[in-house]
């Protein structure tokens, strides 16, 4: 039979280019992003958008890291805009090695499978949580400690020392089982630490990965000097995972005579402490090679993809055969604007939505992992905004509409900001009357039109297309009525829609006649005012 390790080793090589068949624990997987400072990005990306682009599945899909480490960071590099050239465009032609290096990628494969488990989300915590300190009393273990040594060494020499040791002793096992929540908390990230460093080493050592990062030695170097002092961990690890219950009662028995396991703990935590920046760095090291190598998988495994074009100060979008990562087989449509933004009509179900979606996803991808879903994707750094999924907050008693006045409200904001920014907008002010949601809708995104931004919003609302013919780009989604059924071909087309068939797909549909008659009359006088 083939080992276990040797199995693992031939399923990583044999998924390359493959999505994953796994569990994502986004609570842990999204942890690293959540604690981080986002500030000097250029932006962290919103819940909201992340719910409007259905993000999880976004992930899911782009998903093909070989560590945990790695799913933390290219979670925390999807969600977050770099305000220099993000880690994949640093970094092409290591993607492009990883790509067609056979021996290069099994190398890198079989190191980062070491951290495949889940005690390494833990990780994160010793650079981004804060520490347990010792007691102010703590001194006391010292003492306790050296008093032990000590009538041990003289216990031939005066007898009468056994009652010394015994109270030691018991007083010891307060103190030691006292601190076993402390120890319980290091459990598993300080052991994963050691097997990061070892991994991050071992990473360094392959030419083709030296330049990722020229000063990820020292930080190696410095982690590797606390590595005695965590022995204490490995060996609570261990001996409840492997060795018989008499031996671990014979070394549990030393522990709390010295009191090994509180005083090496919080000596292991003192040097932690001081050593965050250089864990991260070992951490974010090697979680981006897992990025890179991921990026490479993901590429393979599609049957198209660019690398996008950052235009810098140009209003303008340009994708030419886009399509939509997560719809399968979907139809690819083009579009080129300068200058201008977006106004779509269509009919429900015609692609609309999708399509604006499409732009965000891309626009999200080409600016964090350098990768699109099209032939040519250009498009400016941008921020991007959206109010595309929006729904009542019935606990804080707000209504749809006022919900998607406060998000609105947002970007008018954003718009002024003077910063290029993306607004994604799908049927806007739908919670409100026809009148007011026409003019309130003019009036806005004519607003969010100026400046550097540029947006894309859907709408039924044919007479916005009127309105707003100076500022957008129209374009419209159409369905085909026949006489017996309603088809999409999801294909953009320029200008506005002209047809409406919302009242034919009613009677396509067995809708009573003289429901159809009135609706067909109203219509038509209400066309006339």
């Amino acid at each position: 039979m083939l080992s276990s390790k040797r199995i693992d080793l031939e399923r990583i090589l044999n998924e390359f280019g493959k999505q994953k068949d796994d569990n994502f624990d986004f609570e842990r997987i999204s942890e690293y992003f959540k604690k981080k400072n986002n500030s000097s990005c250029f932006q962290a990306i919103s819940e909201k958008v992340c719910n409007d682009l259905d993000f999880n599945e976004l992930f899911k899909f782009i998903d093909r890291t070989n560590s945990r480490v790695g799913q933390q960071v290219l979670y925390n590099n999807l969600r977050r805009i770099p305000s220099k050239q993000n880690v994949i465009s640093e970094n092409e032609e290591v993607v492009k090695e990883l790509s067609t290096n056979w021996s290069l990628r099994q190398d890198v494969q079989k190191l980062l499978i070491k951290l495949k488990d889940n005690e390494s989300f833990y990780i994160t915590s010793l650079f981004q949580d804060e520490h347990i300190k010792p007691p102010k009393w703590f001194f006391i273990a010292h003492l306790l400690s050296f008093t032990m040594i000590l009538s041990l060494l003289l216990l031939t020499f005066n007898s009468s020392l056994i009652f010394v040791i015994t109270f030691v002793f018991i007083t010891n096992i307060v103190i030691h089982y006292w601190n076993k929540r402390n120890l319980y908390q290091y459990l598993y990230s300080i052991p994963r630490l050691l097997v990061l460093n070892a991994v991050a080493k071992s990473l360094n050592s392959i030419n083709e990965l030296k330049n990722i990062n020229p000063n990820i030695e020292s930080s190696i170097a410095i982690i590797d000097r606390i590595r005695n002092r965590t022995s204490v961990f490995k060996l609570e690890l261990n001996l409840q995972n492997d060795f018989a219950v008499i031996l671990w009662s014979v070394f549990e028995l030393l522990k709390i005579a010295f009191l090994l396991e509180p005083i090496m703990l919080f000596s292991a935590i003192n040097h932690l402490e001081t050593r965050r920046k250089e864990i991260e760095d070992v951490y974010s090291y090697v979680g981006s090679i897992d990025v890179l190598l991921s990026v490479a998988s993901l590429r393979i495994g599609l049957d198209k993809y660019c690398i996008p074009r950052i235009l810098d100060n140009i209003k303008k979008v340009n994708a030419v055969n886009m399509y939509h990562p997560l719809i399968n087989d979907c139809v690819e449509n083009s579009v080129l604007i300068n200058g201008k933004s977006v106004l779509l009509t269509g009919s429900n179900m015609s692609g609309k939505t999708s399509f604006i979606r499409a732009i965000g996803i891309n626009t999200i991808c080409a600016l964090t992992i350098n990768t699109c879903f099209a032939d040519i994707f250009e498009i400016q750094k941008q921020r991007i905004y959206s109010a595309i999924r929006i729904s009542d907050d019935l606990l804080n008693s707000k209504s749809y509409y006022f919900e998607e006045v406060l998000t609105i409200k947002e970007m008018i904001d954003h718009s002024n900001e003077n910063v290029p920014s993306l607004f994604l907008l799908d049927e806007i002010f739908k919670g409100t009357n026809t009148i007011e949601r026409i003019s309130a809708g003019k009036a806005v995104l004519s607003s969010l039109a100026k400046n550097n931004s540029t947006t894309f919003v859907s709408t039924h609302d044919i007479e916005l297309a009127e309105l707003l013919n100076d500022e957008y780009e129209l374009f419209h989604f159409s369905e085909i009525v026949d006489n017996s059924t309603v088809a999409f071909d999801y294909k953009l087309k320029n200008g506005k829609l002209k047809n409406r068939n919302a009242i034919r797909i009613l009677q396509l549909n067995d809708y009573p006649k003289e429901i159809i008659d009135e609706a067909m009359k109203i219509a038509k006088e209400l066309d006339n005012i």
